[in-house]
């Protein structure tokens, strides 16, 4: 029988505002039925005077819920958390602690981190030390069979969230927040991550927790920061999920996926930066035909500076990327891409030779999620698929041969390269001697167009390989052609040059 999700509530800031939090909980428990638990971030008390508390603390009034709260985030509310190990403030009210993990009898895993970050030393009562982040690292993540965490609970967000993400808002990411917390969670994995103290809302899209084709798939993180309660703006400050402990789902179901997944955000900036590949970011794709001769190596990474993250001074939440309708065979993150035919991966898009290729040398550029429309993609991807345009051109130059890309945008899912406007059809083609030619589709356009036409005898005279279809080979051919690329293109290989 599958096991039962637990229905769970975060809440940002609630600086003292605990009649308008907890008012607002009983609304959402009469029309949805009651939540199991109340998780609150950020700033629990305020500045107000205590009167509202008191009600609280006498019992004189109850929280409606279970709710489990962190400690200060300064020297003004130090004085509610006597014991740094936790203890019930008020019926139904309990505070976390400083640091530690919180292990229901669901076998929930929840880990905490009170304060702000400080690297003074003493370090004060409201705040955490690189020593106290790397204790709890190390208790938590030392076992063998360690895989994440469900729930991550801190007040600072972590620095650098916003990188290869939606964008943040006024909050700039590459400022904001703490280095230690960002560390924590690379480590961590936590399935939710939720923060507060910016007094804002922003759902970053789900970020992996694996290199693609290089570590085995593990589950994604989200992170969400909440505002604060009753803020004039009525900008999101509770934020309700359903979910099922990690321990108690199966395996394949807790790796899935989302379609929407990006780079982890972290990865280049925390210590273990010096020691692991960096990843491509799979926020965005284009599907680019090449016919070349292609040989390359997987290497390292380049570091990317992502999205702008300052796009909006008030932006809409993330709008998130177009899903696949169905399978899709070119999204990186699917189960449905054939891996062995990827012969070298970019920051933000990677290169496979095709299945029935036209000649042994047939290529594919496509950057690694899934979108539909080019004028979604944002600068950094493009500069990449620029770059491995120029490099496969030194490449085959280099071996006395010639290129055609060519690409189509009429029905096709995956993204082209960027020439038209939105919605309009069009088939394209690049030759590398620098002309460019475009025509906009009608109707009825032979979808095996460019295929057809290099196939003839008048250019690679291979008419009968015009359909992919009738020029598979076995898989076991296909990986050692995509050896010989690799080791051919190494040279030239530039995403190896950065680390």
């Amino acid at each position: 029988m599958a096991q039962k999700p637990l229905r769970l509530l975060a809440c940002g800031d609630v600086e003292g505002k605990f009649d308008a939090l907890f008012n607002r909980v009983r609304a959402i428990q009469k029309k949805s039925g009651n939540f199991d638990l109340l998780l609150c971030v950020g700033n629990f008390f305020g500045s107000t005077p205590d009167a509202e508390w008191e009600e609280y603390k006498t019992g004189i009034k109850k929280a409606p819920i279970q709710t489990y709260v962190l400690g200060a985030n300064n020297q003004e509310t130090v004085k509610y958390f006597q014991d740094v190990d936790g203890c019930e403030l008020a019926e139904n009210i309990t505070y976390l602690g400083r640091k530690g993990v919180f292990t229901g009898s669901s076998g929930l895993q929840i880990v905490y981190l009170s304060g702000t970050e400080s690297l003074n030393e003493p370090v004060p009562g409201y705040s955490f030390s690189p020593k106290d982040v790397s204790s709890l690292r190390t208790m938590l993540c030392s076992t063998p069979q360690f895989k994440g965490v469900d729930i991550l609970l801190t007040s600072p967000w972590p620095k650098y969230v916003g990188n290869f993400g939606n964008s943040s808002g006024e909050v700039d990411t590459k400022k904001c927040g703490s280095a230690l917390i960002s560390s924590f969670a690379t480590g961590l994995k936590p399935r939710y991550h939720f923060a507060a103290l910016e007094k804002t809302y922003y759902e970053r899209l789900p970020y992996r927790n694996h290199i693609v084709l290089q570590e085995n798939a593990q589950h994604a993180t989200r992170f969400i920061a909440l505002a604060n309660v009753g803020n004039p703006e009525k900008k999101k400050y509770l934020y309700a999920f359903s979910i099922v402990p990690m321990k108690l789902m199966d395996a394949a179901e807790l790796v899935k996926q989302p379609p929407d997944v990006t780079e982890n955000p972290y990865r280049k900036f925390g210590k273990e930066a010096s020691t692991e590949k960096q990843t491509p970011a799979p926020e965005e794709e284009s599907a680019c035909q090449f016919f070349f001769d292609l040989n390359e190596k997987q290497g390292r990474k380049r570091s990317s500076t992502g999205r702008d993250s300052k796009s909006s001074p008030h932006p809409k939440q993330p709008r998130k990327p177009p899903q696949p309708p169905g399978p899709c065979w070119f999204c990186l993150a699917s189960p449905e891409v054939e891996k062995h035919l990827v012969v070298n991966i970019g920051t933000h898009c990677y290169l496979a030779l095709a299945k029935g290729g036209l000649s042994d040398d047939h290529v594919l550029i496509l950057p690694i999620g899934h979108y539909q429309s080019v004028v979604e993609l944002s600068a950094e991807v493009v500069e990449e698929v620029e770059k491995y345009k120029a490099t496969l051109r030194r490449f085959f130059r280099s071996r006395g041969k010639r290129c055609v890309l060519f690409e189509r945008n009429y029905k096709s899912h995956h993204l082209q390269l960027q020439i038209a406007q939105p919605g309009a059809a069009y088939f394209y083609v690049e030759l590398d001697t620098g002309e460019k030619l475009f025509h906009r589709i009608k109707k009825n356009f032979p979808l095996q167009f460019g295929r057809e036409v290099l196939a003839s005898e008048a250019i690679l005279n291979i008419p009968d390989k015009s359909d992919w279809r009738k020029c598979q080979i076995s898989k076991e051919e296909e990986e050692t052609l995509a050896r010989r690329f690799q080791k051919d293109f190494e040279p030239f290989d530039f995403t190896v040059d950065d680390d």
